[in-house]
């Protein structure tokens, strides 16, 4: 009766709304009227499936394939408890095609010659049944829309919708600036209501350094990023490369930075991120990579419906064409700067656009049907596209409309969730654009390095398993709970050891230099000792702005015609931090108290009136360093919640922010009283002069 009541509730509360009614009804209407004549074409197109029986025989076969599906839909949960998310994913590949073959036998007056015609039937099907749906809807989710809403009708545990939760929704690489002028200019319609009718208020503020994922979220979700020196990082003392999108790397860093009090603590969902935040469930994250069995049903409705994965399939494929198309364009138009986008890119966007995108979605609306108090979920759509595109390049600003809509989905879902969902707009940091380093000077900077000081370089930059391919590699090891461990670090010179060696780290165009032969931090009159002239070469080269080292005075950045040391703010000559606004000096003082910080921190040059970077990377957008807006990032949130600083200063201080929102909404047990200030935290986890 409990179950029965629940569900006459959401009911009640779906038809309040007459646009979720709309859209519940269009879906069922549609998927129905669809299925129709998508089979009678499929019949028609394919000569291995036959309909003797006229119009009623396929009436007769959509519903029993609806029947079916709903069966095999039991059948696929009790093989994700078994064999986990891996044998719900080789099965979802197939699962359309039983479906089919078994509807097929069942029904009377069609017939089906093989199992293959079957299968190639069923993925007809989809495919037709997706482009019917896009063009219908003109692109919108209303499809997507109603096939989430039945999954919360199904999972609806009755809890009274005046008890608040939040939902938490991280637009990757999105920098306040340019989500300002994209509501501005009406490109964001959802984001764009909530801003002007003033139900939402935003609030920009400053990443500090490094400007990447893992740092502002550890931030955020932990309260501490001082363990995070950029993406990846080399550790002495284990002479080892810790890359912080690979599940093993994250789960060690997270135990670093972890007090098992995150912002998730309090039975929050982590869902695609890098850190759980202490979440008691956490989906596709890094540092908890594995699929947990009450995750399951979630996951199951997003593989099994011929709305979730056989869409997201058939829609990757035209996001692949669609890539093709535009670098097509980028190519023939000659636009600069620009990057190659290769054929593991063209993969990389359809997975992290459509496909983790959708099972995003849907394992949200999972989280808000059950009722979890605090959803954290990490979109990457425009991060991955603005990386090779640019980032305010039309198709990064297409992405960027694409999360909007995305929006839109999840605030109408929210209307009918188990609990009253808020919703929270957050980035993590934005992106600078620029040509890379290697194409303005021709030269990478390792072989910069070597140039100048010799060999004994041991490159370890960006791989093919590092941020690009992060996000995919974590949807494959999390639903086949599997980790994997970091690569090794390549030898310039092709020795076995590192020892006397420079170990060179990419992040941007932000980049760290480590002297194998020096325990703990080098001083600069150890590197000049070690190699002489490197210091000099890097800092009166064109491309660098500015290289910070220790010294006995504090940490100094040096630039081609001066000093700025950073303990007391003293400059000799010209100061090479003007170039990168007035937070650069707070941002490099921080970082350099950072755990593993390189022996020399080197930062390209940023360009005068473009505020365009050189990226170490082969990525046309980039983060990690400082300079343009890679450093600006955003925050979205209902109005009438109060700030506790305008703007909050750093990830550090957005994780006291959140928390205090939960502490007010009873979503959280208080903790000790917040601090009035910054001043008593380590320098490691602040950033100072916002």
């Amino acid at each position: 009766m409990g179950v029965v009541a629940a569900r006459i509730r959401f009911a009640i509360r779906l038809l309040r709304d007459w646009r979720l009614t709309v859209a519940w009804g269009k879906s069922l209407l549609r998927s129905g009227v669809t299925s129709f004549a998508v089979l009678a074409v499929t019949f028609w197109a394919l000569p291995g499936v036959t309909a003797s029986g006229g119009p009623w025989a396929l009436v007769e076969l959509t519903v029993l394939l609806a029947v079916i599906g709903t069966a095999m839909r039991l059948v696929l949960l009790g093989v994700a408890v078994l064999v986990g998310g891996v044998g719900v994913l080789a099965v979802g590949v197939i699962i359309q095609a039983v479906v089919m073959f078994t509807a097929l036998r069942l029904a009377n007056g069609v017939s089906v010659g093989s199992f293959t015609d079957a299968w190639i039937a069923s993925w007809l099907a989809a495919a037709l049944t997706a482009l019917v749906n896009w063009l219908a809807d003109a692109g919108s989710e209303d499809v997507f829309l109603g096939q989430a809403l039945r999954q919360m009708a199904r999972r609806h545990r009755g809890r009274p919708a005046t008890e608040p939760g939040v939902l938490i929704v991280q637009l990757d690489g999105l920098s306040a600036p340019l989500l300002s002028w994209a509501i501005k200019a009406g490109n964001l319609p959802n984001l764009g209501k909530w801003v002007r009718t003033g139900t939402h208020a935003m609030q920009a503020w400053h990443t500090g350094l490094p400007a990447t994922t893992p740092a502002s979220q550890a931030g955020i979700l932990h309260g501490d990023f001082g363990q995070i020196p950029a993406f990846r990082w080399y550790e002495k003392d284990g002479a080892r490369l810790v890359v912080t999108n690979r599940p093993r790397d994250a789960a060690d860093v997270e135990a670093r930075i972890s007090t098992g009090r995150g912002l998730l603590a309090d039975g929050g969902v982590s869902i695609s991120n890098v850190f759980s935040g202490d979440a008691p469930t956490s989906l596709l994250t890094f540092s908890n990579a594995a699929l947990p069995g009450r995750s399951a049903r979630g996951y199951l409705a997003f593989v099994a419906s011929p709305y979730g994965f056989a869409r997201a399939l058939v829609l990757s494929v035209g996001e692949m064409l669609k890539e093709i198309q535009q670098a097509r364009r980028q190519r023939f138009r000659n636009v600069y700067p620009r990057v190659p986008r290769t054929a593991a890119y063209v993969a990389l966007r359809a997975v992290t656009n459509v496909l983790l995108r959708d099972l995003n979605v849907s394992l949200i609306a999972e989280q808000m049907s059950r009722g979890a108090p605090v959803i954290y979920c990490d979109f990457v759509d425009y991060d991955e596209v603005a990386h090779h595109a640019g980032p305010l390049r039309p198709e990064a600003l297409q992405t960027l409309e694409g999360l909007d809509r995305v929006l839109g989905t999840l605030h109408r879902l929210a209307r009918v969730a188990g609990r009253d969902y808020r919703i929270v707009v957050l980035s993590d940091h934005g992106q600078s654009q620029g040509a890379t380093f290697s194409q303005r000077y021709g030269v990478t900077l390792e072989q910069l390095i070597a140039d100048i000081s010799g060999n004994g370089i041991a490159s370890a930059g960006p791989g093919p398993n590092d941020e690009e391919w992060g996000r995919a590699g974590t949807l494959l090891a999390g639903v086949s709970h599997q980790t994997r461990s970091c690569g090794p670090v390549t030898h310039g010179d092709g020795g076995p050891g590192l020892h006397g060696e420079v170990v060179t780290i990419a992040s941007g165009n932000l980049a760290m230099l480590y002297l194998t032969s020096v325990t703990g931090r080098a001083q600069l009159a150890d590197v000049e000792a070690l190699r002489p002239g490197l210091v000099d070469g890097l800092a009166k080269h064109a491309g660098i702005g500015l290289v910070v080292v220790a010294t006995p005075d504090g940490p100094v950045a040096i630039g081609p015609n001066g000093r700025h040391r950073l303990r007391d703010g003293t400059v000799e000559g010209d100061d090479p931090l003007l170039p990168y606004g007035p937070h650069a000096a707070a941002d490099l003082r921080a970082h350099q108290e950072m755990a593993h910080v390189g022996d020399l921190v080197v930062v390209s040059r940023v360009d005068a009136g473009t505020e365009e970077v050189a990226a170490f990377e082969e990525l046309v957008g980039s983060h990690g360093g400082i300079g343009g807006w890679q450093t600006e990032a955003i925050l979205v949130y209902p109005a009438e919640w109060p700030l506790l600083a305008a703007p909050p200063p750093g990830a550090v201080a957005v994780h006291r922010q959140l928390v205090s929102w939960l502490e007010d909404l009873g979503l959280r047990e208080p903790g000790p009283p917040p601090e009035t200030g910054d001043d008593d935290l380590p320098l490691s986890a602040k950033v100072r002069g916002v």
